[in-house]
Parts: structure tokens; C-alpha cells; sequence
């Protein structure tokens, strides 16, 4: 059964940080938290690419898309913040990071495999990458 965190209306109104706890105040729809987290127009995308073995910041903003740079850094920092990805420093100076995605993020792949479906059925000539392509087949056979 779910049930509502309770969240109280000063800590609300003095504009505190809600804990994770707190998070579903707006909604206990599950839909409505997962937008939450990635229903903008970059989050998607950017794990779509980390799926697909991107890891390096200017690897990512090199994707088609062009997701401006102040974007992606702000995405990536949602992201960790979320516990979607994980950094690693692979260069000290200047300070580098490598993104991973952490077991919660590789849980959107079947998000993305629907998505991927759907645009190939309602918008033909579109273009799957390797991977979603291979484990779309794998699951028609």
C-alpha cells in the first residue's frame, strides 16, 4: 500500500530542501516521479549515450542533439544527485570526470527500448543505434 510522507507546511513555505522522504508531496504517481527525474528534454538523451558507451563530458557534447554545455553539466549533476550516474576522475590537472551509469540508470534501458519502439512505429525513416537495435530483434525472435 502506498501511503503519503508527510511533509509540513513550514518547512515547505520557508523553502528547505525536502528530504527524499518528502519527495512525493506534488504525487505518489509513479509516472509523475519518474518525469520527475528524467521527463525534461536532455536526461533521456544523455543516458541513451552512456548506455551506448559514452562516458567523457566532451564525448557526450559531440551528440547530434547538441546539448549546450551549461545544460549538460546541470543534467549530469541532476543525475548523480539522483543516484542515476556515478563520476569517476580520470585526469587530475585539470580535475576530468568519466560518467557511469550506476544499476538505477541502466533500469531506464527498457524505458528507452519503449521509446525507441514507439518512434519507429509512428515516425518511419527514423534511425535506432546498434545497440537498441539488437535487443529490440532479440526480443521478436
Amino acid at each position: 500500500m502506498l501511503s503519503k510522507p508527510q511533509t509540513s507546511v513550514t518547512q515547505a513555505t520557508r523553502g528547505a530542501q525536502p528530504s527524499r522522504e518528502e519527495r512525493f508531496v506534488r504525487s505518489v504517481c509513479p509516472i509523475s516521479n519518474g518525469l520527475d527525474v528524467f521527463g525534461d528534454k536532455w536526461t533521456l538523451l544523455i543516458i541513451r549515450d552512456l548506455m551506448l558507451g559514452k562516458c567523457r563530458y566532451q564525448d557526450l557534447l559531440s551528440s547530434p542533439e547538441r546539448v549546450a554545455s551549461n545544460i549538460l553539466a546541470d543534467r549530469l549533476k541532476k543525475m548523480e544527485g539522483e543516484g542515476l550516474v556515478v563520476r569517476r576522475a580520470y585526469q587530475q590537472k585539470p580535475v576530468r570526470y568519466e560518467y557511469f551509469l550506476t544499476e538505477k540508470g541502466k533500469d531506464l534501458a527498457p524505458v528507452l527500448e519503449a521509446v525507441v519502439q514507439w518512434g519507429k512505429r509512428h515516425y518511419p525513416g527514423t534511425m535506432t543505434f546498434s545497440r537498441f537495435e539488437r535487443q529490440e530483434q532479440g526480443k521478436r525472435s
